[in-house]
């Protein structure tokens, strides 16, 4: 019998706990009957490993909620207010697009800890009359002014700072926005940006995490030693009245960037690359004594490109190349079709122990091979290719951990936002949008109300390595799209955002749904590991976890199998937060009927609709 049915049966006398009670039971506190019960989000009596979410009467037992369904289109975001500018834009008759445009950038303006028009964007979009999935990199490159020299001069700890100018690259959001729309929009590009513009004048409230996240950046960029060439722009955009930033549920304001977007509105992706607000740009960082300028700006073009593709269990699974991390989900996967995951039962330590040894094989081809294929040739058909994979699975053994872990070698030729939007014609646009860690640099432009990416962290020092710093050349990117196909029918846009959380979050949602057979919902809501301390040439990873990494688990996670995972010799992480945020929206047909199904983050402040 069910426990909820369990329950419901037993007489109610009998489930009346009697020990203790007499001590228990405490006259109600006396107070303002006109207030509600304070709620103290941070309090630690609501920490209670012993209390865990109601039952619901169906689905999966750590289900958060069920998917929103609708007909004609669906949005999945990171916050209600950017997935109903979302969902109006198709109202209007907007394309998947469109809303993704507007989606994207009241996003900027509502979560700014994760995304905004001085960071980088990439897409995955299900063209439906080509019946394939395109890809956009709208990457931007390192200023032309700054040479490795000066970067190296800047260096801390072998690997190029995470605040101040050195390292900024060009914003290539705006104008992967404008390639977009030439191709698939509907509506005219200045109304995209009306709802963007305005809750920045008008404000909105800002929710729990991402008013924590500010405040916490905010702190960052105030302590001594940062780098940050100046912050009182950025305390003045974001601080709020005591400078700290907002606390949860006070309306944040940002004219200034109402007055960007405006311009961008009329203006179109020029006005930021050569016109008015490329001459900001250039007059701030001449003042601070930075190196991006106009001509970077000017020269500035998004790509489209030809995604990756392979095959896991019967269902194709797309990753953008370029300069990104995209084909390490490919390349996971790859290695796991390798093995019985359903037979090793779900969130058992057979499972994670296989996932986390092909994510500890993935991650040094990633930081051996991955970089800008302007400049390097990576050899990516062999990094996919099945051959390659069965090769590295035969190193995994289910009963010890590999040590040590080499990248393979070639042949000789050889805190980010992510949204899902459909439309009732098939489109489905993946899109990815981050200014790298946090909120960014630490750089606000005088009177432009966003902050500069820090992407230029990515890059390597290391003399030979495809990732070097160059002038005039794309970062590694951490920010990727995911997408998955029959054929040439659409199944699943979906992301997992959180730097080298991203491939990893996409394999356990790939795994979850077609290894377990959980929906969109409860593969998100699924507890997820998090493994940490792979090779790294960059400054991304923490130095100092040994040879096994770090493999953090969050509380979800059956205490049986955490036990397992640490007899077999993992190094156990507490939970932090770092585990991923994840939005879908799924394609099925019901006979000759189109539904969408969407998925939202139970992990972030957001909501998924259709309708």
């Amino acid at each position: 019998m069910r426990r909820r049915t369990l329950l419901a049966a037993a007489p109610a006398v009998a489930l009346l706990p009697t020990a203790g009670l007499a001590q228990s039971a405490k006259p109600a506190p006396k107070g303002d009957p006109a207030l509600p019960p304070a709620w103290d989000k941070d309090s630690e009596r609501f920490l209670r490993p012993d209390v865990h979410a109601g039952d619901r009467p169906v689905g999966a037992s750590f289900a958060s909620r069920t998917a929103a369904y609708g007909l004609s289109g669906a949005v999945g975001t990171a916050h209600p207010l950017a997935t109903q500018a979302g969902i109006d834009m198709l109202k209007r008759g907007g394309s998947a697009v469109d809303a993704a445009i507007a989606t994207n950038a009241c996003l900027g303006l509502l979560e700014p800890t994760a995304n905004g028009i001085g960071g980088d964007a990439y897409a995955m979009i299900w063209d439906p009359k080509a019946k394939k999935v395109v890809g956009l990199a709208g990457s931007g490159k390192s200023p032309r002014a700054l040479d490795l020299a000066t970067v190296r001069s800047r260096a801390k700890g072998g690997a190029i700072p995470a605040y101040g100018a050195i390292a900024v690259s060009v914003p290539g959001t705006v104008d992967a926005w404008w390639t977009m729309h030439q191709r698939y929009g509907k509506l005219p590009w200045k109304e995209l940006f009306e709802p963007v513009i305005a809750h920045a004048e008008a404000g909105a409230p800002v929710p729990d995490m991402i008013a924590y996240y500010i405040r916490r950046s905010l702190a960052g960029f105030r302590q001594p030693g940062r780098g940050i060439e100046e912050v009182d722009n950025a305390l003045r955009t974001y601080g709020m009245a005591d400078g700290k930033g907002p606390q949860a549920g006070q309306v944040f304001r940002n004219p200034d960037l109402a007055r960007t977007f405006r311009l961008i509105a009329e203006g179109g992706r020029d006005v930021f690359y050569d016109g008015e607000i490329a001459r900001t740009i250039d007059a701030y960082f001449r003042r601070i004594g930075g190196w991006l300028r106009r001509e970077d700006l000017a020269a500035h073009r998004s790509e489209w490109i030809e995604p990756h593709r392979t095959s896991y269990r019967g269902t194709d699974v797309y990753a953008l190349g370029a300069n990104t991390q995209g084909i390490a989900t490919l390349q996971m996967l790859n290695i796991l079709e390798n093995f019985d995951l359903k037979g090793a039962g779900f969130q058992s330590a057979l499972s994670i122990h296989l996932q986390a040894e092909a994510k500890r094989l993935a991650y040094e081809d990633r930081a051996r091979y991955y970089a800008d294929p302007h400049f390097s040739n990576v050899p990516v058909e062999w990094l996919i290719s099945k051959d390659y994979a069965a090769e590295r699975a035969r190193l995994i053994r289910p009963d010890r951990i590999l040590t040590p872990v080499h990248p393979g070698q070639a042949p000789s030729h050889g805190d980010t936002t992510y949204f899902s939007v459909a439309d009732k014609d098939g489109m489905m646009v993946s899109m990815i949008q981050s200014n790298f860690r946090g909120m960014g640099s630490g750089l606000v432009a005088d009177g432009l109300g966003f902050m500069f990416q820090d992407r230029g962290q990515l890059f390597s020092l290391q003399d030979g390595h495809p990732n070097i710093y160059a002038p005039g050349k794309r970062p590694f990117q951490t920010i990727i799209p995911g997408f998955a196909a029959h054929g040439d029918t659409p199944w699943m846009s979906f992301g997992v955002m959180g730097g080298d959380m991203q491939p990893q979050g996409q394999t356990q949602i790939m795994v979850n749904r077609i290894d377990y057979g959980l929906e969109i919902q409860a593969a998100g809501d699924s507890p997820r590991w998090h493994h940490e301390g792979s090779s790294q040439s960059m400054g991304e990873d923490a130095p100092g976890l040994g040879p096994k990494g770090l493999l953090r688990l969050e509380s979800g996670v059956p205490a049986a199998t955490r036990a397992q995972l640490a007899a077999l010799g993992w190094t156990i992480g507490d939970p932090d937060g770092g585990f991923g945020r994840y939005q879908c929206v799924e394609h099925r047909m019901d006979g000759d009927t189109r539904v969408y199904a969407a998925a939202s983050e139970m992990r972030a402040d957001g909501c998924a609709l259709a309708y």
